[in-house]
């Protein structure tokens, strides 16, 4: 191997390979900017109003249960299923839900049934999220509404005219860093006017939306002189989103449990009105 033509042979292959070179390091520079800026802009893009009311809007929506806390305290609360879907959009923009609530084994036979109404909180109020709750003016007609094909529900314009008579409003939070939950609130500490049973004239609701789409909700009853006269006094119910389901499609991002029965459902009821 001859030192001279080893050296005529790099010669010509320089430009080449500088050349390559240079363009290789523009492309990696190139690349390396454009991550950092996507980088930047995502770490810095604020969260909006109404990023808060549709995050919140899709936790409460789904197909949930109580049953593990049921399991643990059979005696105080019961496996109730949580099912709620997308089925309005107000002018303003506020997301209407249907809600209903029923025990396990009878799913298809809710005792509950209201309208959820999702939108940011007010720019004078200190919260992020305010949901209320409305009852429905024809609530037969609404039955197992989630669980019905699309064509075969009452259209949103309808929806919106069964609006009926405002129930309670819970302003939530966001939560502070390191804690479970992505939301927490409650409504005002005197509650709102109930006479719903056990002599009770108002009631309260607390409120938590965990990760997960899990939902704690806590719900009680007063009488006049402050006595909790219905409700559960342990705490509040915890809901967990069901195994994936044929509910799924349904629930994606917005476009959108020793007394008798009677007694015992009495004080189980979950964002009591």
């Amino acid at each position: 191997m001859c030192p001279g033509s080893e050296s005529v042979s790099d010669s010509k292959s320089d430009p080449n390979s500088n050349g390559w070179s240079r363009a290789r390091g523009a492309v990696l520079k190139s690349l390396v900017l454009i991550g950092g800026a996507l980088l930047v802009r995502r770490l810095t893009k604020s969260t909006t109003r109404w990023d808060h009311a549709r995050i919140v809007a899709q936790s409460l929506s789904g197909e949930k249960f109580s049953k593990e806390q049921a399991v643990r305290d059979p005696d105080n609360y019961f496996n109730f299923r949580w099912l709620s879907c997308p089925a309005a959009d107000m002018v303003d923009g506020s997301k209407v839900l249907y809600f209903e609530q029923a025990f396990w084994r009878t799913p298809h036979k809710p005792f509950r049934q209201r309208f959820f109404m999702v939108k940011p909180c007010a720019k004078e109020l200190k919260c992020d999220v305010e949901v209320s709750t409305y009852a429905i003016r024809d609530a037969e007609e609404y039955k197992n509404f989630c669980d019905r094909p699309r064509d075969q529900r009452p259209e949103p314009e309808e929806v919106i005219g069964d609006i009926a008579e405002h129930l309670t409003t819970i302003h939530l939070k966001r939560c502070e860093r390191g804690k479970r939950c992505l939301y927490e609130g409650s409504t005002p500490a005197d509650g709102f006017p109930n006479s719903w049973q056990n002599g009770a004239t108002r009631c309260t609701s607390e409120l938590a939306v965990l990760k997960n789409n899990e939902i704690h909700a806590w719900d009680r009853g007063y009488d006049v002189d402050g006595n909790q006269v219905w409700g559960v006094k342990g705490g509040p119910y915890e809901f967990k989103p069901a195994p994936a389901s044929s509910f799924d499609d349904a629930f994606n991002p917005l476009s959108f449990a020793s007394q008798p029965l009677g007694k015992r459902i009495e004080g189980s009821f979950v964002l009591q009105e």
